[in-house]
């Protein structure tokens, strides 16, 4: 099958794409034709060589997936050959990743696609969709009615967070670098949209928000703990997603005195009970319309080296290049 893979880690120059040996299907799993799979700034991480878990010779990238099953294990009888599929949690945990035409998949995290519902559009929500929900509703537990801030609403996982939010009545604060993302992050259904390279984030939010927010996503990789606690309301709730070597100053008398929360997770340890709830609900926002992919751009698998320099100028250069999700097509 054609697959894009590494055999050492490095650079994106690293990723070969070429005929590899088809996966083995055994009893517990079953084999999914990948039609489209996206990027994800861990992608790059474990390519790069972050040392998480052992990695299988080849290594086929990836996480996400969407696409069809054609075969299926002995004990998978839930299953149905010619069923649209969709998931992510792949090439973790030394698994094999999705950035191939085929993909042996543990169905707990195997989800069910709705027929309304495009490959493309489920490839580009899958991790950062579970993601979102995971911290929003596992940690933060935000109800309908209470305001969140969310840092840049464009983002892969601040416009899953902004529509989930919305999705569920809450009042959505967020950022954006300039007008045209504004508007996105408006159509999204951002309630304040605050432009912060024209206006002062901390300012704006001490202003127009007295009483203080009460969930605080943050998704700076060197969050200003300072400012997220005198923002955060009493009982406040704050979620951090990256840094992982970050060690910022934390203002510890602040933070309890007002009976704030500090919430982390890394979504890939998330249970598969768990990660099934959140996909539960994005199937049924997806076809509802409340959720709605953000793709910046469609390529082909060919081109996974190139995708990943993207995201990686996009990550850690900081370079905004991107707005939405890298998707490729595998099997077309």
């Amino acid at each position: 099958m054609k697959a894009a893979f590494i055999r050492k880690t490095g650079g994106p120059e690293c990723i070969e794409v070429g005929e590899i040996p088809s996966p083995h299907l055994n009893n517990d799993s079953v084999l999914v034709r990948i039609h489209a799979v996206s990027v994800n700034p861990i992608d790059t991480y474990i390519r790069n060589g972050a040392n998480y878990w052992p990695l299988p010779d080849p290594y086929v990238i990836g996480c996400d997936f969407a696409g069809e099953i054609v075969e299926i294990g002995k004990h998978c009888k839930e299953w149905e050959i010619g069923q649209r599929v969709w998931g992510s949690n792949q090439g973790l945990m030394g698994r094999q990743g999705t950035f191939a035409q085929l993909a042996a998949i543990d169905p707990q995290w195997l989800y069910r696609s709705p027929d309304s519902v495009s490959d493309t559009e489920l490839a580009a929500v899958a991790l950062v969709g579970i993601t979102a929900h995971l911290g929003l509703f596992d940690r933060a537990r935000l109800q309908s009615g209470e305001k969140i801030f969310v840092r840049g609403g464009t983002g892969g996982v601040g416009a899953m967070v902004l529509q989930m939010a919305k999705a569920v009545g809450a009042h959505v604060i967020t950022t954006a670098g300039n007008a045209d993302k504004a508007q996105r992050c408006r159509e999204l259904g951002a309630d304040r949209v605050i432009l912060y390279n024209e206006e002062s984030v901390e300012n704006v939010l001490a202003s127009e928000y007295p009483e203080g927010v009460d969930v605080f996503w943050e998704t700076l990789r060197e969050p200003n703990f300072d400012f997220a606690v005198r923002a955060m309301a009493a009982n406040g709730r704050m979620v951090v997603m990256a840094g992982r070597d970050a060690r910022p100053e934390f203002p510890v008398g602040p933070f309890y005195v007002k009976g704030c929360s500090l919430f982390g997770f890394a979504m890939f340890k998330a249970s598969p009970t768990i990660q099934r709830q959140a996909a539960e609900d994005i199937n049924h926002w997806m076809q509802t319309g409340r959720l709605r992919a953000q793709i910046d751009r469609i390529m082909d698998l060919e081109q996974a080296a190139q995708a990943h320099r993207l995201q990686e100028s996009n990550t850690i250069g900081k370079s905004g290049v991107l707005q939405g999700k890298l998707v490729l097509r595998v099997d077309h």
